[in-house]
């Protein structure tokens, strides 16, 4: 889930508007909208006081791969969706 949705999501579950959120977390109505759509660059520390609001923080999290690699003596070879590349390793 992405974090808009996640934030969206338990804004509706505690009955708040976007401006009670604002308040109850101390940061502006409209870092709370930019959040919400999805904004890609936010001060850590501002999305930290929101979450904070619904127990939780920011930390890091796995990310899914479209990939795969596999390494073998003298080459490697990479797989994506059905095609596979393969490379010869340097001789170090």
């Amino acid at each position: 889930m992405e974090l808009k949705d996640f934030i969206k999501e338990k804004r509706r579950q505690a009955n708040l508007t976007q401006p009670d959120l604002a308040g109850k977390a101390g940061v502006g109505l409209r870092f709370v909208r930019e959040m919400e759509q999805g904004k890609e660059t936010l001060r850590m520390d501002k999305v930290n006081q929101v979450l904070k609001l619904f127990g939780y923080q920011l930390g890091p999290v796995e990310m899914a791969r479209d990939y795969t690699l596999q390494a073998e003596p003298g080459q490697i070879n990479v797989t994506r969706g059905n095609v596979k590349m393969t490379k010869k390793a340097r001789n170090e």
